[in-house]
């Protein structure tokens, strides 16, 4: 193979290699691609035509319908975070599972969790429960070595439980590689793949994943006590008012993840439409949270589930040809319910802008979701230019080669992502890596969903594996000093090998992954 044969492959790794001298990724995909661009023009191999393409690209991702969730998952994220739902339900969790021996590890995967269903950005998930958390447990006498395992671990949910910023790009990604698959294989109407189907795939493993940490917590707690003591029974908090103070810190956080999820598996919703729901929700949430008069927010909360109702059993559409006196009755009652959530959302604004926090939120949601939309403009052109190379049928080559048909180029994939997880981000992964290699998966027959679900368990595992795990380093950025780097990572690997053993679970039943999309969905 002579050097014009093989730019594709320099390309690729000319890539990898300046992403890890630190420098901005978008720059570095654009410029890279732009250098090879030149080089295949000057030796003949590449057609500068298919830079043409470009402006269509730009041009429909920034209309994608998918894609405006990001913001709003973003913005509902940070919103939760800065309302303090973390630190309220860290203390009562830990109050009420504390007396147990491995007590306060299981309150933290239980908030992680719901962490992960409410935030779904992984760095603010770690930073908080380290901040809040780890303290605690090492002042209760836990094993730095476990408690650090534990919060880093229960962080990097937010990649597979939804919502998750994870799934809603990798979801758009695969559903572009799907539907190019159908059509390589003269499929002219050709099956769709949603963000919805892939949240509904990642749910029962994410819940599983769970399942394992708490277990281990369990076990661990049983066979070495010394590691997870239990923390001494307060007697100034009654059961009753320490139940009661559980369920109001818990409540309004699930009722929204609840919400959000179960109006996109429930049909009600696209991601886009419940993503905007959490946004309002969040706010709602923050608002109540900030003092002053609750009932504006109260009200505005119950007026927002009714709509959910409402929208589940009546049609509000008014674009329709025919309407019934009745559904006219209902339309006029949602607009009235908008006009109660419209006021509950300007008290919350007004009392979250003398705080500030509404600057923050925003400011921060701004600069996330900049840089995911820079990234995947300098993937569009990184990706056309690496076609143009002839990249696509370099890698169709190397994996129809591998031993083992569809399995071996499974695996093949999967561990080569597990490997680029260690030095690069998940959306670069997702917006360079995943366009190349899933078309191809996806023609030997492999299901998307199934795939999808892989994918995100994968990057959530090379996220916690040390040394270059991004969930270590964010956890080492706020650990305190008495916690060594090589305690945390070998805290992290227990929760590392319970992540091996969920993503052989879910390459040997796939229908962990398959089942309620084909239950909710129709699936495939």
């Amino acid at each position: 193979m002579d050097l014009r044969e093989s730019l594709d492959v320099l390309m690729f790794i000319a890539v990898c290699a300046v992403l890890l001298t630190g420098f901005p990724v978008a720059f570095t995909l654009a410029g890279v691609a732009l250098v090879f661009g030149l080089l295949g023009m000057a030796f003949g191999v590449f057609d500068f035509g298919f830079m043409a393409a470009l402006p269509q690209r730009i041009y429909g991702n920034m209309t994608n319908d998918v894609l405006i969730a990001v913001p709003l998952f973003v913005f509902m994220g940070t919103m939760l975070e800065r309302s303090k739902v973390a630190e309220e339900l860290l203390e009562n969790m830990g109050r009420l599972f504390g007396h147990l021996r491995g007590g306060l590890g299981i309150s933290v995967s239980i908030v992680g969790a719901l962490l992960a269903a409410s935030t779904g950005i992984v760095g603010a998930t770690v930073v908080t429960m380290g901040l809040l958390a780890l303290p605690t447990m090492l002042r209760r006498g836990y094993d730095p070595a476990l408690a650090s395992g534990s919060i880093a671990a229960a962080g990097t949910l937010g990649q597979i439980i939804p919502p998750s910023i994870v799934l809603v790009l990798l979801g758009d990604t695969l559903a572009n590689a799907y539907q190019k698959a159908q059509l390589e294989q003269n499929n002219w109407m050709p099956d769709t793949l949603s963000v919805g189907d892939l949240f509904a795939g990642a749910l029962l493993p994410g819940l599983m994943l769970v399942g394992f940490y708490i277990l281990y917590q369990v076990v661990r707690a049983a066979l070495d006590p010394k590691s997870s003591p239990a923390m001494p029974v307060d007697d100034s908090v009654t059961t009753a008012e320490l139940y009661r103070r559980t369920l109001r810190a818990l409540l309004p956080p699930v009722a929204l993840i609840v919400a959000v999820m179960g109006s996109i598996l429930g049909g009600i919703a696209t991601p886009t439409e419940a993503a905007a729901l959490g946004a309002i929700g969040s706010i709602l949430l923050a608002g109540d949270r900030a003092g002053g008069l609750k009932l504006p927010v109260r009200m505005a909360a119950a007026a927002l589930a009714a709509l959910l109702l409402l929208t589940s059993f009546v049609d509000l559409r008014t674009a329709r040809s025919e309407i019934s006196g009745s559904d006219w009755l209902a339309i006029w009652f949602a607009y009235a319910l908008c006009a109660v959530v419209a006021w509950g959302l300007f008290a919350s604004i007004f009392r979250l802008w003398g705080s500030g926090v509404i600057g923050e939120v925003t400011q921060s949601t701004a600069r996330i979701t900049s840089m995911v939309f820079i990234i995947l403009i300098g993937a569009a052109l990184f990706s056309l230019v690496f076609r143009g190379l002839g990249g696509d049928d370099t890698v169709h080559e190397f994996l129809n080669s591998m031993p083992g048909g569809a399995t071996g180029a499974v695996i093949t994939v999967m561990l080569i992502m597990f490997a680029l997880g260690f030095f690069l981000d998940f959306i670069e992964i997702i917006f360079v890596v995943v366009p190349i290699v899933a078309p191809i998966l996806l023609m030997m027959d492999v299901n998307p969903i199934w795939l999808g679900v892989m994918m995100a368990v994968n990057l959530q595992t090379s996220f916690l594996t040390p040394p270059f795990g991004f969930a270590l380093f964010y956890l080492r950025g706020v650990a305190p000093e008495s916690v060594s780097t090589m305690q945390i990572y070998r805290g992290a690997v227990p929760f590392v090998l319970l992540q091996l053993l969920a993503l052989g679970v879910i390459a040997l039943f796939p229908a962990l992954a398959t089942w309620l999309p084909g239950v909710l969905f129709g699936g495939m």
